[in-house]
């Protein structure tokens, strides 16, 4: 019998942030699409308007609502898997080391299957390389073009590079913040405030990633794969800021931001009210 309350134990903590993340996944991606879209258009190499303006905002989409399950889920159910096992073995003042250590674990798994999608969304926001019609014939004509490195995995680096930081930054602040909640509500917390405190950390993080945002954006956007080999973070960064700044730097920040506020909170409260919704079920 307590094997069985162990196995099944085991099962819910698995499979509940399994269902939540991808619940929560295509929740914020099919809601805030059309801002992600103009974010990726600002940071253009092209412009705004060359890239498609305020034109077919929704260019992309079953892409990333398709992608969004199988990424949101597996990055859930391994960041509770790390976190459950490790945070018992570790004083409550290092549980922030857990919370790095779990996400990003979590972003290095799931930005294998993030990069294709994002390549495939951004060419269809962008009208990038877009002679193809459907994302699989881009993602074809980008492994003809350029293999799997520098055509489909394009960007892996500096992706993983600004995902990792957004992990390190926004999943600690947001133990963090729902630790104060429930310790000024006598160890309660609701799927809104979870949400709140989701949508805090999103903004802190949206802002401090957004340079790294921009070079992943410009090198995979880069028409020509022959250049794009010697395209990096740094010089990128540099060629953007001996442009145009500071303000070039933060391109597209505004809607980063609004992403990261609205989609954090929509996010984060999906998550929470799905996997409370799914452990119900498992108790019965």
């Amino acid at each position: 019998m307590e094997s069985n309350e162990i196995t099944d134990k085991s099962l819910k903590s698995f499979t509940a942030p399994l269902f939540a993340g991808a619940t929560a996944g295509v929740t914020v991606s099919a809601a805030l699409y059309p801002l992600d879209t103009l974010k990726t258009r600002l940071q253009s190499p092209q412009g705004f308007y060359k890239a498609g303006g305020f034109n077919g905002v929704y260019r992309g989409l079953l892409t990333v609502v398709a992608g969004s399950m199988p990424t949101t889920a597996l990055f859930f159910a391994t960041y509770e898997a790390i976190k459950n096992v490790a945070s018992p073995m570790m004083a409550p003042q290092y549980l922030p080391l857990v919370h790095m250590m779990a996400a990003s674990v979590g972003e290095v798994l799931t930005c294998l299957i993030r990069v294709p999608i994002e390549i495939a969304k951004q060419r269809k926001q962008t009208y990038v390389g877009n002679q193809a019609k459907s994302s699989i014939g881009i993602l074809v004509h980008a492994f003809r073009t350029g293999g799997l490195r520098n055509g489909v995995y394009r960007g892996f680096l500096p992706t993983l590079m600004r995902d990792l930081p957004i992990g390190f930054i926004e999943m600690p602040l947001w133990e963090l913040f729902k630790k104060i909640v429930k310790e000024r509500n006598d160890g309660n917390i609701s799927s809104v405030e979870s949400a709140c405190c989701g949508s805090i950390a999103g903004c802190v993080a949206a802002v401090a990633t957004t340079p790294l945002d921009l070079a992943k954006t410009r090198i995979m956007l880069a028409d020509d794969h022959a250049a794009t080999r010697k395209l990096r973070i740094a010089p990128v960064l540099t060629h953007i800021f001996a442009e145009s700044g500071f303000r070039g730097l933060f391109a597209g920040v505004i809607p980063r931001i609004s992403l990261f506020m609205i989609g954090g909170f929509a996010f984060f409260g999906a998550y929470e009210t799905s996997k409370d919704i799914f452990e119900r079920y498992f108790h019965r």
